[in-house]
């Protein structure tokens, strides 16, 4: 390596080891703490910790997708759900409160219209927008307790994370609020021998829990102790069709399903015949014929087959005998035995026959008039043919 190069080589390498060196004196190595995903049931559940809490606290819980109306000294917190969606179930909350309920909604409460706003007079506010400045609001702002539209004589202060740029109202003296200096972020209501306390903001759901400090608000707006029974209700996951279609009504599903198995068994495609086939048979022409005839004899039908035989001795007669159609009777009896070779007596005889005689008479009279009309087409097959 020459000289030259060795100097490049330096001078390349000093502001990299001095680059090196303020990163060294600049950076340091610290551990942070990066909260894992949520799982099992904590990845459906969005009050999962909420109830984790309470439950240490003493009480018990459960989470329902499905309005179910609990006992009346029971907590019933409610977060995505729809108020005025069908008016039963509305009814049904609003007698539970009524009869000593203790209801805790907050801001994600669905349809909150006139409806929940008459019955309970809290009416949420927000701030002219004409005149707003848009100045930022702070993550988590200190809000002071007050009791009956009073500061509270030892008032607890709390941090409330979320809150927004509204504030709540009423035209009636709440039991108990939490106000900041923009108005008040949760005020509770008697109604009846209940009570409902509403909350600007969602601080039961998710991991909003560990915000601020909303365990405190937990069991400030829930009044909770220990031994109550917490429910909590929310439509932000709720049961597929299926599953409804089934918890309500079941019978009629199965029996539905029960029924159409029948039909489709019915209508189905068989593997095999309902009993087995016969042995195929075949009978020749003069099987069928001779079968035939033999019905017609035993079942009454010998003059029929009588006169057919005797249609056809005529028939024959009138192609093979010149003349015969002008004939008599008797010259056409005569005709025939002189054509046939058969006794002139013997073929009158079964001409004339009536075909009501022993059945052994008429077998007799058919074989011979049947007899004459093929001697008469052979005669006729001889006479174009010749004898060999």
């Amino acid at each position: 390596m020459t000289r030259r190069r060795i100097v490049t080589a330096l001078l390349a390498a000093v502001p990299l080891a001095l680059l090196a060196g303020w990163v060294a004196n600049h950076t340091y190595w610290e551990e942070v703490k990066v909260p894992m995903p949520p799982k099992g049931e904590a990845l459906v559940n969005p009050f999962y910790a909420t109830q984790r809490f309470a439950e240490r606290l003493g009480a018990r819980t459960a989470w329902d997708r499905m309005l179910v109306v609990p006992d009346s000294n029971a907590v019933l917190v409610i977060s995505t759900w729809h108020w005025s969606l069908t008016r039963n179930r509305r009814a049904a909350l609003e007698r539970w409160v009524e009869s000593g309920g203790r209801l805790v909604v907050d801001n994600r409460l669905v349809e909150a219209d006139e409806a929940f706003e008459n019955w309970t007079g809290i009416v949420r506010r927000y701030p002219d927008w004409k005149n707003w400045k848009g100045e930022p609001d702070p993550a988590c702002r200190k809000v002071t307790e007050e009791v009956s539209g009073r500061p509270a004589a030892s008032p607890n202060v709390l941090w409330l994370c979320d809150l927004g740029m509204t504030w709540l109202e009423s035209t009636r003296v709440p039991e108990w609020a939490l106000r900041d200096n923009r108005g008040i972020q949760a005020m509770r209501m008697r109604i009846g021998r209940g009570r409902v306390t509403v909350i600007n903001a969602a601080p039961f759901v998710e991991r909003t829990l560990f915000e601020g400090e909303h365990g405190r608000l937990f069991a400030a707006a829930t009044e909770l102790r220990r031994g109550d029974e917490v429910r909590f209700l929310s439509e932000e996951e709720f049961p597929s069709l299926p599953a409804l279609i089934w918890r309500h009504g079941a019978p009629v599903v199965a029996l539905g399903l029960t029924l159409l198995a029948a039909l489709l068994w019915r209508g189905a495609s068989r593997f095999g015949p309902l009993a087995a086939p016969s042995a195929a048979a075949r009978r020749s022409l003069a099987d069928q014929i001779r079968g035939t005839g033999r019905f017609a004899l035993q079942h009454g039908g010998g003059e029929s087959l009588h006169a057919a035989s005797l249609r056809a001795l005529e028939q024959a007669a009138g192609r093979r005998i010149s003349g015969y159609a002008v004939l008599s009777g008797d010259q056409r009896l005569a005709a025939l035995a002189r054509a046939t070779g058969f006794d002139a007596g013997a073929l009158a005889a079964a001409v004339h026959h009536s075909g009501r005689s022993a059945a052994g008479d008429l077998r007799r009279a058919i074989v011979l008039l049947e007899a004459a009309r093929r001697e008469l087409l052979a005669i006729h097959t001889k006479g174009q043919h010749g004898t060999r």
